[in-house]
C-alpha cells in the first residue's frame, strides 16, 4: 500500500459536510469525519510535519497524558480534545469497519505542509508511547477529526494552536530577533504599524512580513520544481523556517529586501483590478466585473495592506500571492560573494507580464482557496515571469 494511505479498524464514523457546498461542488469544501479508534488499532506514523509544535514528552501535561493512555479508566475519549488531521481524502467501508486516510505524498513539501496530525500531537504520541501499557482487559478509544479539503491549512491551524505559536513569535521577539526587520524597514510608512508582540495593537503582525521573505526564498525554493505555497497557507512553517534559517547569509540579505517586497505586493495589490479588466476585455468582455470574482469584495473604503493605498476593492490573498511569489524567479542569490539582487526591476517587469499573470491566475481558478495553494498555479506564474526575463537578458546581449 502506498506509504501516505493509512488503513485501520474504527469502531464508528459521522460525517459533517459543509452547508455552504453546493451539488457536485464537494471538492472545494471542507467535509468534517468524526472517528472513535481504539487506540490499538491507530496506525504508529501519522506524520506531524503540518503540526506548528513538536511534541515535548517530558512536560506535566505529556507525563498526564501518558498516565491517562494507561489507566484502567475508559473515558479517555469523553476527557481528551482527541486528534484533529487534515487529510487529502478519506473513505469508510462499513461492511469491513475499516477506513483509509489518505495523507498525500509526504515525499512533497507541499503535501508534508498540508496533510497530516494538526493538532493533538501531545496526544498521538502519549498513546503510541504507552498503549501497549494498558491492561489488557481494558479497551480504549481516542476521538479523530479528520478534515478533508481543508482550503485554509493557516486559518485551521491558528484558530487549533493559536496561543502556543503566537507564544513562539513572541518569545523570538523578547530575544531581540527582530531587531534586523526593524532595522530594514526604517523611514518606511509601516515601520510603526508592524506588531511584534503578543496582544500588540498595531495593524500588521511581523509575520506577514516573514510570509514575504518565505515567499522569495530561493535558497529553499530556487526554481519551478517547487514553490513557496506556504507563505500562503502554513503560519507554522513560514516562523519554522525563518528561525531556522535566521543566522545564515541568505537570510540576513533578504531581511535587507523588505521594502522592495512590500512595494512590489502593494503594486500587484493595486493594480491588479486593471490587469483584470484588460485581459478579460481583449477576450472580448465587453464589461469585465471584477467585483464579481468570488474572493473580491467591492468596498468604498478598501486599501492595500501593508501601505493603505486607496483600492475599490478588497482582494484575497490567495490570488495575491501566486502572483507575487512568482518574481523570486528575477532575484539572484550568489552564495560565494554572498550578494542578493535583482536582474530586473520586478515593477518593470510586474508592468510588462501582470496582464499574463493576472489571466493565467483567474484563468486557473475561481476559488482563492484553491487558487492559493494550487502549486500548477504557482509554477506556472513564476515561469511567465522567468520566461519575460530570459527575453530581456537574451535582447540585453544581442
Amino acid at each position: 500500500m502506498d506509504t501516505s494511505k493509512f488503513k485501520f479498524k474504527v469502531q464508528s464514523v459521522r460525517t459533517l459536510r459543509s452547508p455552504y457546498a453546493a451539488p457536485g461542488d464537494s471538492d472545494s469544501y471542507e467535509t468534517i469525519y468524526y472517528v472513535l479508534v481504539n487506540m490499538q488499532e491507530l496506525p504508529d506514523s501519522f506524520p506531524l510535519d503540518v503540526n506548528p509544535r513538536e511534541p515535548k514528552m517530558n512536560t506535566s501535561v505529556a507525563k498526564s497524558l501518558k498516565k491517562a493512555v494507561k489507566e484502567s479508566d475508559t473515558d479517555f475519549y469523553l476527557n481528551n480534545r482527541g486528534i484533529v488531521i487534515s487529510a487529502k481524502s478519506f473513505s469508510f467501508d462499513p461492511s469491513s469497519a475499516t477506513a483509509i486516510v489518505d495523507l498525500g505524498n509526504q515525499t512533497d513539501e507541499t503535501d508534508r505542509m498540508q496533510y497530516g496530525i494538526l493538532d493533538g500531537g501531545h496526544t498521538y504520541t502519549a498513546i503510541i508511547q504507552e498503549r501497549d501499557n494498558i491492561p489488557r482487559n481494558v479497551t480504549k478509544y481516542v476521538r479523530l477529526e479528520i478534515i478533508t479539503n481543508v482550503n485554509n491549512i493557516t486559518r485551521l491551524s491558528d484558530a487549533r494552536n493559536t496561543s502556543v505559536q503566537v507564544s513562539d513569535i513572541a518569545l523570538f521577539n523578547l530575544d531581540g530577533k527582530f531587531e534586523n526587520i526593524n532595522d530594514a524597514i526604517k523611514g518606511q510608512p509601516y515601520e510603526g504599524k508592524i506588531a511584534y508582540k503578543d496582544n500588540e495593537r498595531n495593524d500588521i503582525h511581523v509575520y506577514e512580513i516573514l510570509r514575504l521573505m518565505y515567499a522569495f526564498d530561493i535558497d529553499k525554493f530556487p526554481d519551478d520544481s517547487m514553490a513557496p505555497i506556504q507563505s500562503y497557507s502554513g503560519k507554522a512553517q513560514v516562523f519554522k523556517r525563518y528561525k531556522d534559517a535566521y543566522d545564515s547569509e541568505f537570510y540576513k540579505l533578504l531581511v535587507k529586501e523588505i521594502p522592495t517586497l512590500v512595494t512590489l505586493y502593494d503594486t500587484i495589490e493595486t493594480e491588479l483590478h486593471e490587469k483584470y479588466v484588460i485581459y478579460k476585455r481583449e477576450l472580448g468582455t465587453a464589461n469585465p466585473r471584477f467585483g464579481g470574482v468570488r474572493g473580491i469584495d467591492n468596498k468604498d473604503d478598501a486599501s492595500s495592506f501593508f501601505l493603505k493605498n486607496p483600492m475599490q476593492y478588497s482582494i484575497s490573498s490567495g490570488y495575491l500571492y501566486p502572483i507575487f511569489g512568482a518574481f523570486r524567479a528575477i532575484l539572484s542569490y550568489d552564495e560565494e560573494d554572498q550578494i542578493l539582487s535583482w536582474m530586473f526591476d520586478p515593477i518593470e517587469i510586474w508592468n510588462e507580464v501582470g496582464k499574463a499573470l493576472a489571466q493565467n491566475t483567474f484563468e486557473s481558478s475561481s476559488n482563492p482557496q484553491l487558487a492559493g495553494k494550487d502549486k500548477q498555479l504557482w509554477l506556472s506564474n513564476y515561469r511567465i515571469v522567468e520566461t519575460q526575463c530570459l527575453r530581456k537578458l537574451l535582447k540585453k546581449r544581442g
